[in-house]
């Protein structure tokens, strides 16, 4: 079956650095774009940002721009995003979906999910 685990989450201090990493198996990875959403406690799930197939054509939520990177390897399965410059408003639990094709915004277009990471930004 398909599976989505994600890693990399922590505690890390205002300004500081973490790298999320979205591991896939059960499917042929390179036929799927993967998008990176997250939700605050009483908040709704936002997105965050998504890579297509092939990885030239990422697109990122406007608060994220110029702080977090997405990248991907198809030959290791794997997505990354790396999150600089954190922000206290960045804390959430991040998660990575993935989908057949072309790349979204709207998490319902997603079919697979992981569990999520904790990510928590503060002094």
């Amino acid at each position: 079956q398909v599976q989505l685990v994600e890693s990399g989450g922590g505690l890390v201090l205002p300004g500081g650095s973490l790298s999320l990493s979205c591991v896939a198996s059960g499917l042929t990875f390179s036929s799927y774009a993967v998008g990176w959403f997250r939700q605050a406690p009483g908040k709704e799930r936002e997105f965050v940002a998504a890579i297509g197939r092939s990885g030239r054509t990422p697109d990122y939520a406007d608060f994220v721009k110029g702080r977090f990177t997405i990248s991907r390897d198809n030959a290791k399965n794997t997505v990354n995003l790396q999150m600089n410059s954190l922000k206290p408003e960045d804390t959430a639990v991040y998660r990575c979906a993935a989908r057949r094709d072309s790349l979204f915004r709207a998490g319902t277009l997603y079919n697979y999910w992981g569990q999520g990471t904790q990510v928590t930004v503060s002094s």
